[in-house]
């Protein structure tokens, strides 16, 4: 049997569905994970990135009350979560831009530079 993902501390049933739809399906699963390659996969499929919501996760991981990470631990936290946000891969903002991009034809930033 498995625990939903809500019977982790601090984690209610938003979060619970944002794992789901980061392919995340039980306590098991975010156990398994960490925190920081589960965070990860929360921003690839399209949360955004908010620090608050990371280090609740933290918490919740540790069997802490969301609001126990203070000073230099909250400190840490912040550079760890700046360089999951910095190197997660979003989700595209919609079904057609995704194609676009899967079959090369949307216009990047790139391919206005001046010739």
């Amino acid at each position: 049997m498995t625990d939903p993902v809500s019977s982790i501390r601090n984690l209610g049933p938003a979060f619970e569905q944002a794992c789901a739809r980061a392919g995340i399906h039980s306590a098991q699963d975010l156990r398994a994970l960490g925190a920081d390659a589960a965070y990860a996969k929360l921003l690839q499929s399209g949360t955004k990135p908010h620090f608050i919501g990371y280090y609740v996760l933290v918490m919740g991981l540790q069997g802490r009350p969301w609001n126990d990470c203070k000073g230099q631990e909250k400190t840490d936290l912040r550079k760890r979560f700046d360089q999951i946000k910095s190197g997660a891969s979003t989700a595209p903002a919609s079904k057609m831009i995704a194609d676009l991009d899967r079959i090369g034809v949307r216009v990047t930033p790139q391919d206005l530079k001046p010739v």
